[in-house]
């Protein structure tokens, strides 16, 4: 092989979702093949900060590594390096650089001369908001870099759960029924919405309408839980969701490609909470994860169906783990949303999947960074200037 393929891996970030951005980032440099990429990592900080590190030659061991600062600032957020954005103690790879033709206003200052070989491709482990909802996608798409992943309507749109539902909608995916409004109107009619919200009965569940991992979800049996649900969903988004609650089975589908997805074996989710909330999914470990699910062959082929439909209907790319419920009373199936940046993470469905489909967790990379590369050169070939 000629010259490696270099990648800036991003992860991070101001969401809620931080550490979770952490895990996957740990996970994903450790399964690159060194021998056929060269990996630079971009860490942000909580408060936004963005720091580059050196040129990785071997994966780090732990999560600490990947803070940039950490021991020498007295802190991932400090700004005592923030002039040189780079890793205290060591040659950090220049940031402004990679992002060509971008002004120096729009991020931190870069770090000190790299050795003039550009990122040929970014690969952003952000989850939540700032990173999966199409922001940072915007960011390369300006600078005119590849980079792994959903575009940025597709990141938006999967990001935003009642823009989400819209769209599945529009394409025919059967949903549970929900309810959404904003903190304003909230604020100016309570009671109306707590009457819009009950036609759905209890129990309930309240989502931040823009975040993942479960984070600042909330199961709601009476009208006073509904309230704290809501406020606490408030914390994290100006708009909330509520679904009703069905008695099901949570299925996943993980899906693969650009033009031509293609999805991976399910597999079923069973919580060791009382719904697959952040402790269940990123801290106990004791959920059960069962790869292949054990359900009928045509639903099994029903759901990968639906996966791909759900792909689609938001124009994704690169990748996306679609979730589902399986209602246990009939067996019909509903789609819940769908995940364009799913976590890598040891205790993550969507490598796991792949990996029981015959895909190795070092093959799906390969395959990703492809995939990302192929979808650049197609938009290359459009006419943005409308030329003659």
């Amino acid at each position: 092989m000629g010259d490696k393929i270099r990648v800036g891996l991003v992860y991070g970030g101001r969401s809620g979702e931080h550490e979770v951005s952490l895990q996957t980032a740990l996970a994903v440099l450790k399964a690159f093949d060194y021998d056929k990429y060269e990996l630079i990592p971009f860490y942000i900080t909580h408060s936004g900060q963005w720091r580059s590190g050196p040129l990785l030659s071997a994966p780090p061991a732990a999560v600490a590594e990947l803070q940039f600062g950490n021991a020498a600032s007295g802190g991932p957020d400090s700004d005592s390096n923030a002039a040189s954005g780079t890793q205290a103690g060591s040659a950090g790879y220049a940031l402004q650089p990679v992002l060509r033709g971008m002004s120096e206003s729009v991020l931190a200052e870069g770090g000190p001369a790299d050795d003039g070989k550009p990122v040929d491709v970014m690969f952003p482990l952000l989850h939540g908001t700032f990173g999966e909802d199409g922001t940072i996608q915007g960011l390369f798409e300006m600078a005119g870099l590849p980079y792994v992943g959903a575009g940025v309507l597709a990141s938006a749109v999967g990001m935003d759960k009642v823009a989400m539902k819209t769209m599945f909608a529009q394409a025919g995916l059967p949903q549970v029924q929900y309810r959404f409004f904003t903190r304003f109107g909230w604020k100016e009619d309570r009671e109306a919405r707590l009457a819009e919200v009950e036609e759905l009965g209890y129990p309930c569940f309240v989502k931040p309408a823009n975040l993942g991992s479960s984070v600042g979800v909330s199961k709601a049996r009476n009208r006073a839980e509904l309230i704290a649900a809501v406020e606490a969903a408030l914390r994290y988004d100006r708009k909330v969701i509520v679904e009703e609650f069905v008695d099901a089975r949570e299925i996943e589908v993980s899906v693969l490609g650009n033009d031509e997805p293609r999805a991976s074996v399910p597999g079923e989710i069973r919580s060791s909470n009382e719904f697959y909330d952040y402790k269940a999914k990123y801290i106990d470990g004791k959920s059960v994860m069962e790869i292949p699910a054990n359900i009928p062959t045509e639903t099994a082929e029903a759901v990968r169906s639906m996966a791909v439909r759900a792909f689609r209907a938001i124009d994704g790319s690169g990748l996306c783990r679609a979730d589902f419920f399986l209602r246990r009373s009939d067996g019909a199936l509903f789609v819940n949303e769908v995940n364009t940046m799913p976590g890598f993470t040891p205790f993550s469905m969507y490598p796991l999947m792949w990996k029981e489909t015959g895909l190795s967790y070092r093959e799906l990379l390969d395959e990703l960074i492809r995939l990302a590369l192929e979808r650049y050169e197609e938009k290359q070939a459009l006419d943005y200037g409308g030329g003659a």
